[in-house]
């Protein structure tokens, strides 16, 4: 079985939607979802700088307009199985959510936006960060957090959890790190995924009133506990409380494992869930889709697991750079 994955803020890079406008009515969609954003997303796409596109007022929506973006020329191009489960990592579940047709494209960068206005809100209220911790005794990680009151706000597998607080904590963290750790800070405005994005959270709920989400048409896994989600309502309010709660990665490749899934295909931005796939569910194929020439390879990977189209499959390299929140 194939699955598609949509990747989260942390995986976005200058210039990363320039290939993409190429693409027949791709600027007609980008212009369309800047004017319900408020955002001239082609210019922060294709011309602004990596300090811009960090600010995770704009850095949501964009990552989740250009992964949609891919995903209508795909489906343009080919028919994945109705089987073939979807999953995104944070921000990139909305995009998850409007493949498997619980909200549409429309709604989902929209909802990207409001998201990332109320997170950028409640980043600025107290200095708060996140860090990445990188090996060591699970047990023993926890165990420090919780003495240092911080959450745990990404387990992504393959070693590392994604940690959030405050600034203070985080740095006491860095220089009194557990054994056989390394503690990497990371560049964001502040603790994603924890209880410090309640008031988002309380914004994002009102703003879903105004949504009516439809059931999946595919199988649709969610990041609070990795287990597919059936009901679209139930998905919409697992989209709200999302923010506050940690990201389940590791549970949620423990899930496409349990479906037998033998290939990934990585919406872009792509690189790291690729890379996360490859270091814990070792075994399976993945490709990564950099441009819209790489389109062309995802019928080679389905022949090549499944004998069931013409190409030739990627063994691509992921890009291991990034940390995704």
């Amino acid at each position: 079985m194939i699955s598609l994955l949509a990747p989260g803020q942390g995986a976005q890079s200058p210039g990363m939607l320039a290939p993409w406008l190429a693409l027949r009515g791709a600027q007609q969609r980008i212009a369309a979802w800047s004017e319900i954003v408020g955002l001239d997303l082609r210019r922060l796409g294709t011309t602004a700088t990596a300090d811009e596109i960090k600010d995770t007022a704009v850095t949501q929506p964009l990552v989740v307009a250009l992964s949609l973006l891919a995903a209508a020329e795909l489906a343009l191009r080919m028919d994945l199985p109705t089987d073939a489960p979807v999953v995104g990592h944070s921000v990139g579940e909305l995009t998850a959510a409007a493949v498997a047709g619980v909200l549409t494209a429309e709604e989902a960068v929209g909802f990207a936006a409001v998201r990332g206005q109320e997170m950028a809100g409640a980043c600025a209220l107290e200095p708060t960060g996140m860090s990445a911790v990188l090996g060591g005794d699970p047990d023993d990680v926890m165990a420090v957090l919780a003495e240092l009151g911080l959450e745990p706000a990404n387990y992504n597998g393959a070693g590392q959890i994604v940690v959030a607080g405050r600034l203070d904590a985080l740095a006491t963290l860095a220089a009194h790190r557990p054994a056989r750790t390394r503690v990497m800070p990371l560049p964001v405005a502040g603790a994603f995924h924890t209880p410090f994005m309640a008031p988002a959270q309380h914004a994002l709920a009102r703003y879903a009133t105004q949504l009516t989400a439809k059931q999946p048409a595919r199988p649709l896994l969610s990041n609070a506990d990795g287990e597919v989600v059936d009901d679209g309502t139930e998905m919409l309010h697992r989209l709200v409380t999302q923010v506050t709660r940690p990201v389940r990665w590791d549970s949620c490749m423990a899930t496409l494992g349990a479906l037998a899934v033998t290939a990934t295909v990585e919406l872009p931005p792509a690189g790291t869930l690729s890379g996360l796939v490859k270091r814990d569910m070792r075994g399976t194929a993945t490709l990564v889709l950099k441009t819209p020439e790489d389109l062309d390879k995802v019928a080679g990977l389905i022949r090549d697991q499944f004998g069931a189209a013409r190409g030739g499959p990627d063994h691509s390299g992921a890009d291991l750079s990034g940390t995704l929140v």
